[in-house]
């Protein structure tokens, strides 16, 4: 199982919200390429960025720390927040991103998604934010009507490969992550899932290990000091 730490960036920064609300933010650090560095010397080898501030509007604010951040560190980078066009695939693929994550578009717009894996094919994941069993969207301030079961079929059919997959009452409050809802969702589809939210000690990147999950995103369990980004990627090996 493959670790990816994660960067949330808001104005530049790198932050983290508390189960998603944008008003409950906390700054970990101004310089953001420097984080991605530190996760290199403990051995990281992939790296889970997000633009909240794209998330909400769709644009890409933080385009230029997001480069800084790849072309600095040199990890393998997916990128999430607010990609919504396939003109903003092509901005991150040219910039040397390696996956870029539809999330609100995924849900919204189906055509668009399977016109993005006919292009781009395994740079394409999808992010499924969960809140109360729906798939929400728009920065998670909105709750859609599909359950996860109706997103994933239909992105198992066109052939994405890997999922981000949130349970948003999970991430960042540091409570332990939802297990049973990745085995549940292992066992269904034919998926590579990389669990995000809740992985807040080592016995969760240890349960998630036992899944045989693709990945699981360690986020501000690392800025907090819980999680030792090391001993993380010792442990999900």
């Amino acid at each position: 199982m493959l670790i990816f730490p994660a960067i949330d960036l808001y104005e530049k920064k790198a932050v983290r919200l508390f189960k998603g609300d944008y008003n409950q933010m906390t700054v970990y650090s101004e310089n953001p390429p420097e984080i991605a560095l530190d996760f290199k010397k403990s051995g990281a080898t992939h790296i889970h960025v997000v633009d909240l501030e794209g998330a909400k509007s769709g644009e890409t604010p933080n385009f230029d720390v997001i480069c800084a951040i790849k072309n600095e560190a040199k990890l393998f980078t997916e990128v999430g927040g607010g990609i919504r066009s396939l003109e903003v695939i092509e901005k991150y693929v040219s910039a040397g991103i390696d996956r870029v994550i539809l999330g609100t578009a995924a849900i919204r717009d189906f055509e668009f998604t399977k016109a993005a894996v006919k292009a781009y094919g395994d740079k394409i994941a999808v992010g499924l934010d969960l809140k109360d069993g729906y798939a929400a969207v728009s920065g998670w301030t909105e709750k859609s009507g599909l359950t996860a079961d109706d997103v994933l079929s239909k992105m198992q059919d066109i052939g994405v490969k890997t999922v981000i997959c949130t349970d948003i009452s999970k991430d960042g409050a540091m409570k332990g992550t939802n297990v049973s809802l990745y085995e549940e969702l292992g066992a269904k589809f034919d998926i590579d899932f990389i669990a995000s939210g809740g992985v807040s000690a080592i016995s969760d990147v240890r349960a998630l290990r036992s899944l045989n999950l693709y990945g699981a995103i360690v986020g501000k369990a690392y800025y907090t000091g819980a999680i030792d980004i090391a001993e993380a990627i010792e442990v999900a090996r």
